[in-house]
């Protein structure tokens, strides 16, 4: 009798443990109970469709063409170059942005089989569907910065030129020395590092791990205050007008948008981005990286190694700012008129 009470109690929690790690399928847009479709959108080359939103002057019109990636948790409606940047200074250089809701995020379906080299060709894509041209730039924010790395990687030959701001940081990259990434893993709160160790050695467990009540998940998914610093608190006011736009977000799910962003951007990576050459070996264009160096979502310590061991990457680093850096006042101009111009930014 005890032994098939073990049994069962054993198929039991087999079963429970199964269904507490799957997550439950995306709420597609536009499928039958689905939110509905607002954004205008492409369709790719495997049947699935991405979301667009245009800024800036016609791209008919337009002198200079971005693509820009949002970040963790965001969507083509944050793109804080396009929010930021004057009237005055998109009709004087004719800048023309597109932002896009990245896979599983706002409108954009979701991908179960998205992996670095996919999201840079579907990049590629929205470029060609559009009519960009054969070149064009991309700007990354965030976990969208470390997006532009696959660009680099995999469709250099159609950049212009690339920004990354405050692009996040894979502690696996096997390029940072292991004392370094110690270091800077622990700056992390213990949720967080725990967080991405499920997602880079358990990555099965990330929906589970990130939803289940019995240890603290992510302080990054749950937005606490401490992952912050006291600039970006003190811009988070000027952050509201975008919050509208909040719901939209995660409609088709947290697994598919967040979680996938996890499992990615922490994963094992083909490449290693301290590898890259320079894409730009004849001056014809060129690539930037800023960080705040109070920065506590993406250690400086590690973009500062990064910028020694890619010397042609032209690094930026801001003296009291913190993740938010683009929405700080004047940034955003400084950025794009050193990626576009290549003027040199004063720091203070």
């Amino acid at each position: 009798m005890i032994r098939e009470i073990t049994v069962i109690l054993l198929i039991g929690f087999v079963a429970w443990a199964y269904q507490a790690t799957r997550p439950p399928p995306p709420n597609v847009c536009g499928s039958p109970g689905g939110p509905a479709i607002t954004a205008p959108r492409i369709k790719l080359r495997d049947g699935r469709h991405l979301a667009y939103k245009e800024h800036g002057v016609s791209k008919e019109l337009a002198k200079y063409k971005i693509i820009f990636v949002h970040g963790f948790g965001s969507s083509r409606h944050d793109a804080a170059i396009a929010a930021n940047l004057s009237p005055e200074v998109v009709d004087e250089l004719g800048i023309y942005i597109v932002s896009f809701d990245r896979p599983g995020y706002g409108e954009s379906d979701p991908d179960p089989k998205r992996t670095r080299k996919s999201l840079a060709l579907d990049i590629e894509e929205l470029a060609d569907q559009l009519g960009l041209g054969s070149k064009f730039y991309v700007v990354g924010f965030s976990m969208g910065g470390q997006v532009v790395w696959s660009c680099l990687k995999y469709i250099s030959h159609r950049l212009t030129g690339a920004a990354l701001i405050a692009p996040v940081i894979n502690y696996w990259w096997p390029g940072f020395p292991a004392n370094l990434t110690k270091e800077a893993y622990y700056l992390q709160l213990p949720q967080d590092q725990w967080a991405l160790r499920v997602a880079h050695y358990a990555p099965w467990l990330a929906y589970w791990w990130n939803t289940q009540k019995l240890f603290p998940p992510s302080a990054v998914v749950a937005r606490r205050p401490e992952i912050f610093s006291a600039q970006d608190v003190q811009l988070m006011p000027k952050l509201a007008v975008r919050q509208i736009n909040r719901a939209q977000v995660i409609q088709q799910g947290v697994h598919e948008s967040l979680f996938r962003d996890m499992m990615i951007g922490f994963g094992t990576w083909e490449f290693d981005p301290m590898d890259l050459e320079n894409p730009f070996p004849n001056g014809e264009g060129s690539v930037h990286l800023w960080q705040g160096d109070e920065d506590r979502l993406v250690p400086v310590i590690l973009q500062r190694y990064i910028s020694k061991k890619l010397p042609w990457i032209h690094y930026h680093e801001i003296p009291g700012s913190g993740h938010l850096i683009a929405d700080t006042d004047g940034m955003t101009e400084a950025i794009i008129k050193a990626l576009l111009l290549g003027e040199k930014v004063t720091l203070s």
